[in-house]
């Protein structure tokens, strides 16, 4: 593994755990020329790889890091907890692998990201829904406000108070 302090590709590791399920190898590294510590990841890249078909029409490997970067920019300076973020990217990656046998497209994941978002943060939800659904004036900004405040909040692993029968 190559340091991203010094560029040194001398190391030990450190401690490995499992995380996400046993999904992924978590490993605490140590460069043995400049001493500094760093975390890298390991996780099983899938055989059949997802392709995901652009808005023009063109196809491209899926990636969570366009994923997570899109996330990243809707949140911004907000409270968000990078665990958070994460774990949204890791939802959507499943979902798409479930879904869709080889191609996703575009749109499928931003309805996805929207989704997350709406219940993650109603701030980040905005900002990324104003991109994904290219809205052209602020009277669709307005209208878009206007549902997420008439929306009935649903609070996850809370009892409903009047369950449907």
């Amino acid at each position: 593994m190559i340091c991203p302090f010094c560029q040194s590709n001398d190391d030990k590791v450190i401690d490995s755990r499992a995380s996400d399920g046993g999904k992924v190898i978590r490993r605490r590294r140590q460069c043995l020329k400049c001493l500094r510590r760093f975390t890298t990841y390991e996780r099983v890249e899938e055989f059949a790889r997802l392709t995901v078909i652009k808005r023009d029409g063109s196809h491209v490997p899926f990636n969570r890091d366009s994923v997570a970067r899109g996330i990243a920019l809707a949140c911004g300076k907000r409270p968000i907890a990078e665990d958070a973020k994460r774990r949204i990217v890791d939802e959507i990656e499943e979902e798409c692998i479930r879904e869709y046998d080889r191609e996703v497209p575009t749109r499928a994941i931003g309805l996805m990201v929207c989704l997350k978002l709406k219940d993650l943060d109603e701030v980040a939800y905005l900002r990324f829904a104003t991109e994904y659904y290219r809205y052209n004036d602020l009277a669709e900004i307005q209208k878009e406000l206007d549902a997420l405040r008439a929306r009935v909040k649903d609070t996850k692993d809370q009892t409903l108070l009047f369950p449907s029968t």
